[in-house]
């Protein structure tokens, strides 16, 4: 039979453990946009350029007019964008199979950047 201390304790570790599987990740970690990261120009080029070959088909050139809603980067921070491009929201597709976890940073990365157009 279980104290209600022991009982507590282990909730506790239940809570502890299942904590990344009922959050729906896989256990992976986020990924850390540093003020580096987010104005290197190589990433920022390769996000312009998946962004050119892939969403301005829907979001338009510059964010907007496009099919897709208008972008507010100025409301976002890299990790919202980032996990919108992963798993998709809506009818926008997800793209975490299509693109890796690099080029799905650097289309955030460029989204966030002052040059993006909005």
């Amino acid at each position: 039979m279980l104290r209600p201390s022991n009982a507590l304790a282990a909730l506790v570790l239940f809570g502890v453990l299942a904590a990344p599987a009922l959050a729906g990740g896989s256990g992976e970690k986020a990924p850390q946009f540093t003020e580096d990261f987010l104005n290197d120009a190589e990433v920022l080029a390769m996000g312009q350029e998946i962004w050119a070959d892939q969403c301005q088909f829907c979001h338009g050139k510059n964010a907007y007019p496009g099919k897709a809603p208008k972008l507010k980067p100025r409301k976002y921070t890299p990790e919202f964008v980032y996990k919108r491009v992963t798993k998709g929201f809506k009818g926008m597709p997800a793209w975490e199979d299509v693109y890796s976890d690099e080029e799905r940073m650097s289309v955030a990365a460029w989204v966030m950047n002052k040059d993006f157009s909005n």
